[in-house]
């Protein structure tokens, strides 16, 4: 099953709702008194029974196919439960879709459920439409409360930039807007990410009008200008208010030297983003103090940070803009390439018990043209076993003539091929490249070259050849089946 997120996860966010609700009681017993099908009836009170026998998934498929039968919205709600208590998140969005689907427009709760399901699936900007349709329906305090519980999940996204662009597309069509300050404080963040730098500005002056000492505008409106180079003595000035109600704080330090480096203040700013750093070791306070370094003509000082800040995060945006005008062969490609790969695998899992080892081998190709891969894997002898098609937000499994798609490929491959092999972002890595979208680490040798990734809760062990060609790739992780080993070894150089 997809594990975008974890049982617990779920159960924190989700399960107080629907007890809240009421749900898990003997709604079961009523939907099957209310159903004139005498098969229905039957059908319900089987799938009780199959769960309390633990067959989760039988009573699941079964609900969602009479749900689907008799375009009833409380069998796919009771699909939807079963699938939440069995820590199912893609079945549980499925039947979500589904009971949404089937009520009538007013209602609300299943758009509340199926926003939230979305969100912690990791799809932002699936959950925009639903969640405009919400708002429209509620009135402007229920907005406020809908968006703080939007606004709630934000430190759960993996990608915090879709995040952000989803939250300003949910805000930006509301009338009147929103009056919480926090919620208009990420709106303002939200607006620089999609570029919208006028709306970012207003809304932070608004905030400060009504509130001049609050420290979260005061920085983030001082930064946005110094680092666009505009109006730098009242950035100053902003930023300096905030370091003084606030002076321990890392990332109002680092601002307060960013708007001095771009003031020319060089040693002052230098000395800032230190004290910031030790603070708070973030990898854009990273990229600023190489920055400064890499002006005050330090290059080996300036690479030395770097490697540091791409370890602790190497897709963080700051650092990748300023490597790429910096340092552009340490850069992390956002741009889709293309390319071939050809070798052979084997798959070792060392399981929590020693009857649950298992392994095996085989061999493989991986070609990327823009934003598809196909991965096609082969048996040890050369027979295909599978090829995987992947997209963004999608991966179809082509097997013996059947097509299987799934939202994620590295799920799809272990559901249906029983092996835990990574295809999502293998094209990447193989580059010795991070995928983005997703914390990374990044490790390289004294010439910089990358010989470790950590990543996805994969860690990548490099060996390049003479030619900088890749020549093997040892891949390791934990999982809930046991310790993983993957080893790549690659038969032709790859283009």
């Amino acid at each position: 099953m997809t594990s975008f997120l974890s049982k617990s996860l779920l159960r924190a966010f989700l399960l107080p709702l629907f007890i809240g609700l009421g749900f898990f009681n003997s709604q079961a017993m009523a939907q099957a008194k209310n159903l004139d099908n005498g098969q229905a009836v039957f059908e319900v009170l089987a799938s009780e029974i199959a769960l309390q026998r633990g067959e989760a998934g039988l009573a699941y498929n079964t609900y969602s196919e009479l749900a689907r039968q008799l375009d009833d919205p409380r069998l796919a709600q009771r699909a939807m439960e079963i699938a939440i208590a069995a820590g199912s998140p893609d079945l549980a969005l499925q039947a979500a879709q589904t009971w949404d689907s089937l009520s009538g427009p007013k209602q609300t709760k299943p758009k509340e459920v199926l926003i939230t399901l979305l969100i912690l699936n990791q799809r932002w900007s699936d959950a925009v439409k639903p969640a405009i349709a919400l708002m429209n329906q509620q009135t402007p305090a229920q907005r406020e409360v809908t968006l703080q519980q939007i606004q709630a999940l934000l430190s759960k996204a993996k990608d915090e930039s879709e995040a952000l662009r989803a939250f300003y597309a949910m805000v930006s069509p509301l009338k009147p807007a929103p009056s919480d300050p926090s919620i208009l404080y990420t709106y303002a963040l939200s607006a620089e990410k999609v570029g919208n730098m006028e709306m970012m500005e207003k809304v932070l002056r608004d905030i400060l009008r009504k509130n001049p000492n609050d420290i979260n505008s005061l920085n983030a409106l001082g930064y946005s200008l110094a680092d666009r180079n505009q109006k730098l003595p009242e950035a100053f000035q902003l930023i300096n208010k905030a370091h003084q109600l606030s002076p321990r704080d890392g990332f109002i330090l680092d601002s307060l030297g960013w708007v001095n480096f771009r003031m020319g203040k060089l040693a002052i700013a230098l000395e800032q983003l230190q004290q910031a750093f030790n603070l708070k070791p973030e990898a854009d306070i990273a990229a600023h103090i190489g920055e400064v370094l890499w002006v005050m003509n330090r290059p080996a000082e300036s690479e030395d940070i770097w490697r540091k800040g791409q370890q602790l995060d190497a897709n963080n945006a700051t650092l990748k803009e300023t490597l790429k005008r910096l340092k552009p062969n340490w850069s992390v490609a956002d741009t889709p390439l293309k390319g071939s790969w050809d070798g052979r695998f084997s798959v070792k899992v060392t399981g929590l018990t020693e009857s649950s080892n298992q392994g095996g081998s085989g061999g493989f190709s991986l070609t990327q043209d823009a934003l598809t891969d196909v991965l096609e894997i082969r048996n040890p002898v050369g027979g295909s076993i599978a090829k995987i098609t992947i997209n963004p937000g999608e991966a179809i499994l082509e097997r013996d003539g059947k097509l299987t798609t799934a939202i994620d490929a590295d799920t799809l491959i272990q559901n249906t091929l029983g092996l835990p092999l990574p295809a999502r972002g293998l094209s990447d890595w193989l580059r010795g490249q991070t995928r983005p979208g997703s914390t990374a680490s990044v490790e390289r040798d004294a010439q910089g070259q990358v010989n470790k990734i950590s990543q996805d809760g994969w860690t990548l062990n490099y060996s390049w050849g003479n030619s900088q060609r890749l020549e093997k790739l040892m891949m390791t992780r934990s999982s809930n089946i046991g310790s993983i080993d993957i080893r790549l070894v690659f038969d032709t150089p790859n283009d």
